[in-house]
């Protein structure tokens, strides 16, 4: 079962253990995300089109990265992909999961424009910018390759 958490609630959780884990594009990760967030695409852009395709090895990577008892917190930019990686990764096994509603940039109504959930930035939540070396999805992909 996927639980929702604020934003708030989500740094809270991470203050005590739980793993954020930023499911954006590895080039939004770099323009900034969650202090501390490890980053596993669901989606990323395709070399050859340009064009965002999902990731044929989330699971995989998610898999050799985290023990199926992480207590994940899985965010996106408002929170739709994190919804989706949440449902999938429970799915897989994973027992505590948590969608980041809000994700790092905020849901807003689309009527309105009104914020519905806000994001991490906007909730002036610790962010960082770069791709931290152990948290980066390159490093996180040769782990689940294993020795060469």
């Amino acid at each position: 079962m996927v639980k929702h958490v604020s934003v708030t609630e989500a740094r809270e959780l991470q203050e005590q253990g739980h793993v954020y884990v930023d499911v954006r594009s590895s080039e939004e990760y770099a323009f900034g995300h969650p202090e501390g967030a490890f980053n596993v695409p669901l989606l990323d852009r395709d070399p050859v089109t340009g064009q965002m395709a999902p990731n044929p090895d989330f699971v995989r990577v998610m898999q050799a990265a985290f023990p199926p008892e992480t207590k994940l917190l899985i965010g996106c930019q408002v929170g739709g992909r994190s919804s989706r990686a949440a449902h999938m990764l429970a799915s897989f096994g994973f027992g505590d999961v948590s969608n980041v509603r809000g994700g790092f940039g905020g849901m807003r109504d689309q009527m309105s424009g009104r914020v519905v959930d806000p994001g991490w930035h906007e909730s002036g939540l610790p962010v960082e910018e770069g791709q931290p070396a152990q948290r980066r999805y390159e490093t996180l992909v040769e782990k689940a390759d294993g020795p060469a």
